[in-house]
């Protein structure tokens, strides 16, 4: 069975440790803005959410590549073939989780990979709020319901 990320927002703890697992993983830097990963803060309520791709059934990002450089892997992933990407940027704009981001650094699009399978985000994790498993239905239910829930908070916090 396919295993999916799921995420506890009520477990973080805003440590970013997460964040800085996937950028090594990925460039061998702990450099947060290469991370597939972001830690969102609210202060004021004291509230921190892991975001990274959510590997979408009906990925918006696949969908409006002009090049078709999108795709979905083995592991369940969104991948992207940079020998194909000609980092239009339309992928980052599409998703609307904003979990599709530009390095501008490695001047190339990120987005969570699973690391292969084995997501460095999970594995560093000290509090447990992302966590690697089974995609039960009950797994992915909370999961899409988690999505839509910070989807609305965040569309609220940039209004």
């Amino acid at each position: 069975m396919a295993k999916v990320l799921t995420l506890a927002p009520e477990k973080c703890t805003g440590c970013q440790t997460c964040e800085l697992a996937c950028s090594f993983k990925h460039t061998q830097e702990f450099r947060p803005g290469a991370s597939r990963v972001s830690v969102l803060t609210w202060e004021s309520v004291g509230v921190s959410v892991p975001m990274m791709c959510l590997q979408c059934d009906d990925a918006a990002c696949m969908k409006v590549c002009p090049m078709g450089a999108i795709s979905k892997s083995d592991t369940g992933a969104m991948m992207v073939n940079e020998a194909r990407c000609i980092k239009c940027k339309m992928c980052v704009t599409a998703c609307p989780f904003g979990n599709t981001a530009y390095d501008a650094v490695e001047m190339k699009i990120i987005k969570c990979d699973l690391c292969g399978g084995e997501p460095e985000c999970a594995r560093f994790c000290p509090s447990g709020a992302i966590t690697f498993r089974e995609a039960a239905t009950a797994t992915l239910s909370k999961k899409r319901a988690y999505a839509a829930k910070f989807k609305d908070l965040l569309q609220e916090v940039s209004e």
